[in-house]
């Protein structure tokens, strides 16, 4: 018989009160807590004239309210309906009204929609400190039927208008069980959930720790690694759950950490868009101790493919693969006519699904509810293929495949071999109108480089080894990031954006000096080869270049090559910093020390030093030369030993060393900080 999250929740209060349940930083609910804030939360919205079966939205924060909220409104028989908490007011306003909703819990302001929703605090009806004795709450929970609605996920389609996605309790019970069963979960995990709880995928983990009685701990997304590693060690973190997208994230801040920190959970699974073929194999290679989960899943199925990655990783077919069906779940492949197809890579069709996951329709969309359940089956926009033991190959988005005179080609194909490009750090492909007129499409590729290193006419090269030619891409772009939604999913109806802005000269390209802006990083560890003298002359001619106030040019650089005038630098800078509480940061092996310093009474010393600073490391950069910046000597100049040591380098006693550059080839690929986008502010824009 089907059991309901709420009914489990209560069990598991009695049987286990004291085990933490949801832990959000400082906050932290025991299941006999998680219960008693889910009882009152009913009790609140009952004496408010909510009752079965009304839609209730609230927004999904990442914090224990949003839980509490979401059972307090099964709990009453209520249909919870999600709210993305970075949403719009617009776009709130929308799933209100088209929910046809009775109440929305939020603490975000509304704007002109205030007056037309029914609005309530989402963190007013969790508190309980005007209770008095929350023993004395009564309401009693009724199961209700496998088939009534239990939820409604609001998805934005390909007309930018939401649609929502009926859940029954029968769906979701068997959402969050086949969870369970295709990751192997135990109630004793302690799982990091980093993601908006608004997403299918997030929710589905949720529901899954909570039902075998286990512990999620909240994260407000990934753009930290630190608050990663943090919430790891702090609450012994077993498992994570996450995207592909952010475990690159987290591999750019950790670097040579992320196999130490990332290498203690006892598993991640990854969903919410697929792994690349390189992508699986580095991070299996990196973390030998963590079972890699790849999975497939929708709103309308949640999921329904999973494929223990770090298993399948030396199979060089099967790790393409995106999942195989669990044994309650069935898939097959199905043409344009709905026909079941026995299909193979060279015949795909469009996946379909049957299973009692499945969700009942879309929310007051009848016509697509019958376009997309057909008899039994959940009729997907994948085109796929099955191989002899079931697994299923993705090939994309039956929009998204490309059809080059007659032939399809699938953009992951493309996507996966460039992806082996070492100088690609991320791309994407999409179909675009032959230029020739002949083949009615042809494959473009966007490409985010990795380093300054990248050759368009390598990468053509290097992909005429690895694709049969009608697969090549026609046209390539460079991007400093490619466009991604709230899942960090691939936006590709965007990129077919800027490519038509692009064509029509509006997008401009990425050119050589612009991807060595956007792609350096600070670089602190290198390798034992050499700066060639020649590449060296040519980068601090780029230094002395550099524009100077006034055209003083007042400014001197030192530069130092020898492993010991390096070292005995780096040692008296090291202990000088120390004893005066300068910080210093480390850096290792550098194969050459450049000290911009300038006259101290020129006023633009410090701005002149600063231009030529920035263009020896993009020159270097653009050798493929890493380099940082190191600011200690501007306060030490004067102090012994530093004070010695420059004079013996005989950098002028009136001048600041504004800037000491470390250079040589990188052991590691530098951080990617996160960037603040909002500190641009164009002041005659009648716009703004």
């Amino acid at each position: 018989m089907t059991d309901t999250l709420v009914n489990r929740v209560l069990e598991l209060a009695a049987k286990q009160p004291d085990k933490q349940a949801v832990i959000f930083k400082k906050e932290q609910l025991t299941y006999s807590r998680l219960a008693e804030r889910m009882k009152i939360i009913a009790v609140r919205l009952k004496d408010m004239g909510i009752k079965k079966g009304d839609r209730v939205l609230f927004t999904a924060l990442s914090k224990p309210e949003m839980v509490a909220a979401y059972l307090g409104i099964q709990y009453l028989g209520a249909i919870a309906v999600f709210v993305d908490k970075n949403g719009t007011a617009d776009n709130s306003a929308d799933i209100y009204e088209d929910a046809q909703a009775s109440i929305f819990l939020t603490d975000k302001p509304m704007g002109d929609y205030a007056d037309k929703c029914r609005l309530y605090s989402l963190k007013r009806i969790y508190a309980v400190d005007d209770i008095d004795n929350t023993d004395d709450v009564e309401l009693a929970y009724a199961m209700p039927d496998e088939d009534d609605i239990a939820e409604l996920l609001f998805t934005t389609g390909t007309t930018g208008k939401p649609k929502g996605v009926i859940l029954t309790y029968k769906s979701v019970y068997n959402i969050f069980i086949n969870t369970i069963e295709g990751i192997g979960m135990s109630g004793d995990e302690r799982l990091l959930l980093p993601l908006p709880l608004n997403h299918s995928f997030a929710l589905r983990v949720l529901r899954a720790v909570l039902y075998l009685g286990a512990t999620v701990v909240l994260q407000n997304g990934f753009a930290f690694s630190k608050e990663l590693e943090n919430n790891l060690n702090e609450f012994q973190c077993t498992a994570m759950a996450a995207v592909a997208a952010s475990m690159e994230i987290i591999y750019g801040q950790m670097q040579d950490k992320f196999s130490e920190i990332v290498g203690k959970f006892r598993y991640i699974e990854i969903s919410a868009g697929s792994l690349t073929v390189e992508q699986r194999k580095r991070f299996v290679k990196l973390l030998p101790n963590t079972i890699i989960y790849n999975t497939w899943g929708s709103s309308e199925s949640g999921g329904a493919l999973f494929i223990n990655v770090t298993e399948c990783v030396s199979d060089p077919v099967k790790v393409a693969a995106v999942g195989k069906p669990l044994p309650n779940v069935e898939v097959k492949v199905i043409d344009t006519e709905g026909n079941d197809i026995k299909s193979d890579s060279t015949h795909p069709g469009r996946m379909a699904l049957k299973g009692d996951m499945k969700m009942a329709g879309y929310w007051r969309r009848e016509e697509l509810t019958q376009e997309t359940l057909k008899g039994d089956w959940l009729i997907t926009g994948d085109m796929v293929y099955l191989d002899e033991d079931g697994y299923v190959y993705m090939l994309g988005r039956a929009d998204d495949i490309i059809n080059v005179g007659g032939e399809k080609v699938s953009p992951v194909e493309v996507e996966n071999a460039a992806g082996e490009y070492e100088y690609v750090k991320e791309c994407a492909c999409i179909g675009i109108p032959d230029p020739a007129g002949i083949s009615g499409q042809v494959p473009m590729l966007f490409v985010v480089a990795k380093g300054s290193q990248y050759s368009e006419e390598d990468l053509k090269a290097f992909l005429a080894h690895k694709l049969e030619r009608y697969k090549l891409p026609a046209k390539y772009l460079l991007l400093s990031e490619l466009p991604r939604n709230r899942m960090q999913k691939v936006d590709r109806k965007e990129l077919k954006n800027i490519w038509e802005r692009s064509e029509n000269g509006e997008e401009l390209l990425i050119n050589p000096v612009m991807q060595a802006i956007l792609t350096r990083r600070s670089i602190r560890r290198f390798t034992d080869k050499p700066v060639p003298r020649e590449i060296l002359d040519l980068i601090l001619k780029a230094g002395y270049y550099a524009p100077t106030g006034h055209n003083m040019q007042t400014w001197k650089f030192t530069v130092l090559t020898s492993a010991e005038s390096i070292e005995k630098l780096k040692a008296v800078t090291v202990e000088t910093a120390k004893a005066n509480n300068v910080y210093c940061y480390g850096f290792e092996n550098p194969k050459c020390l450049i000290l911009i310093s300038n006259d101290e009474r020129n006023p633009y010393g410090c701005q002149d030093a600063s231009c030529a600073a920035e263009n020896i490391f993009l020159a270097a950069h653009s050798y493929g030369i890493g380099s940082v910046w190191l600011n200690p000597l501007m306060t030490l100049r004067n102090v012994e030993p530093v004070k010695s040591f420059l004079d013996e380098l005989k950098v002028p006693a009136n001048h600041t060393v504004w800037c000491m550059a470390a250079l040589g080839y990188p052991s590691a690929d530098g951080v990617m900080l996160a960037k603040k986008k909002d500190v641009v502010y164009y002041a005659d824009d009648e716009h703004i």
